[in-house]
């Protein structure tokens, strides 16, 4: 049996002396009963909000619905601000979300009345006497997902639910009852009304969630996905060429999966689950030769596109848009030099590195192929470590802008920034280069050359990085039938 918080215990205890009625609720009891810690607690009370703030002087009620929140002093963040909420009704809903009209009830079974699913209706007291009008520990025990009476009334109230449902179907292991279902489905379109960001949020939690996967293969039956990442609805029967025995949306879905069985950030499960998303747009051709050419810089720009949609934060768009774009690196034994190397790390960025692997895994894995980690990327994971230490951007030169600006004795302008290009494209050839005197002695001789021609080679040396990972790409895309 879980234990309660002394935290909890002394609200409802405060509460019953003053004489009302008070039991924890939601979430929380359904945690308890399944022998799990609840991530957070709340107390319903038959105790009116300015009866509340008498039992508990220390505390603050700053809105309309009858959620007073107490003080509690505790040292865990969870229950520093304890949510104790008048036994409540709600009705008149506007907006699929909102109701415009809350009135205060008598009896905790009313409250219970207005609650999403029956697994989150019941209501418990000290004594550990368990209030449960509508069948939640026999939907806990046969691992039900069921609404609070009807399920289209339900949706309509709040068309979150339709998002929660599935969250709590991934989150718990549990199956959706066929008529909650079937409610889903044909209340789907309800979910255009609910903000982004409320969406971007269940989203996370089904992402984060053990099974995943699974969760959009239910998003997608219940006609869900199309209102959240129509995106990846494209890939639904989108076959590849001979390398691939999935359908791009198929592959997705276990890429995703693979990410989720190894417990991975964020950043990588969606990108994982994004990173062939532009297959679609650029697919030529059909059957065993079919191409996917640029998919990854088509994909990168739609990933970036949904998740800004969505109001993911910037870190995580960009983040997520760098994975994709560069998951379709090369790398062979043998054929890939120390140099080669440093150019990936320069244009990846060595602190993406770990993620962009993690995500190749989920790429393979989600192809079929039995190994996630061959040894080529062991290999690679060797080389890079090999050249880590080695400059691989202008800030890593032993000479900085003010330092050519001083030598060649000319003012801030793309001058600077061709000659670090030049310096920085040598000592990525040949580390040893990076010292003071050669650096210095470089600079001055290119101080005499001509804009343009400084321009040219600064061109020129963007394109070596350029010819290094075109030339990869090319191999790997003979290789996997794709131009």
């Amino acid at each position: 049996m879980i234990k309660v918080p002394e935290e909890v215990k002394m609200a409802v205890k405060e509460l019953e002396k003053s004489g009302y009625e008070a039991y924890l609720v939601g979430g929380c009891v359904r945690d308890v009963v399944m022998g799990r810690k609840p991530k957070d607690w709340d107390v319903a009370t038959s105790a009116r909000p300015e009866e509340i703030q008498k039992v508990f002087p220390d505390s603050v009620y700053e809105n309309n619905f009858g959620t007073v929140g107490v003080k509690t002093r505790s040292e865990d963040p969870v229950l520093k601000i304890l949510e104790i909420t008048t036994f409540r009704s709600e009705s008149e809903y506007e907006d699929a979300r909102h109701p415009r009209k809350v009135e205060f009830v008598s009896s905790v079974e009313e409250d219970l009345s207005r609650r999403d699913f029956t697994v989150n209706a019941m209501a418990l007291n000290l004594k550990l006497s368990l209030i449960d009008p509508y069948g939640g520990q026999k939907d806990l025990k046969n691992k039900i997902i069921k609404a609070v009476g009807d399920p289209h009334k339900r949706f309509e109230e709040d068309a979150l639910r339709l998002m929660r449902a599935v969250r709590f179907a991934v989150e718990l292991g549990f199956h959706i009852d066929h008529k909650t279902l079937e409610a889903l489905n044909e209340k789907s379109g309800l979910l255009e009304e609910i903000s982004k960001e409320r969406i971007r949020d269940e989203l996370i939690k089904i992402i984060m969630a053990d099974r995943a996967a699974e969760g959009f293969i239910i998003l997608e039956d219940t006609g869900l996905l199309k209102h959240v990442i129509p995106e990846l609805r494209e890939g639904i029967g989108c076959s590849q060429n001979k390398h691939h025995i999935y359908t791009v949306f198929e592959h997705n879905i276990r890429a995703l999966n693979y990410t989720a069985e190894k417990n991975y950030s964020l950043a990588v499960r969606l990108a994982s689950l994004l990173h062939d998303v532009g297959k679609p747009r650029v697919k030529r051709g059909d059957g065993p030769d079919s191409t996917f050419y640029n998919h990854e810089v088509v994909g990168a720009r739609m990933a970036m596109k949904i998740l800004d949609r969505l109001h993911f934060s910037r870190e995580i768009v960009e983040k997520v848009g760098h994975l994709v774009r560069f998951h379709l690196f090369y790398y062979n034994v043998g054929e890939v030099t120390e140099s080669g190397v440093r150019r990936f790390l320069a244009r990846v960025g060595p602190e993406n590195v770990d993620d962009l692997l993690k995500v190749r895994e989920a790429d393979r894995i989600g192809s079929g192929v039995p190994k996630a980690f061959p040894y080529k990327l062991r290999h690679l994971l060797f080389m890079i470590d090999k050249v880590k230490r080695d400059p691989i951007s202008p800030k890593m030169l032993k000479i900085d802008g003010m330092d050519v600006m001083k030598i060649t004795n000319s003012a801030p302008g793309p001058k600077v920034g061709w000659i670090l290009s030049i310096l920085l494209e040598e000592v990525l050839d040949d580390p040893k280069k990076n010292n003071l005197d050669y650096l210095e002695s470089r600079t001055k001789y290119l101080s005499f050359l001509s804009d343009k021609d400084l321009k040219s080679m600064s061109e020129k040396a963007r394109e070596v990085k350029d010819e290094f990972e075109s030339g990869a790409e090319d191999e790997m895309k003979k290789k996997y039938y794709v131009k």
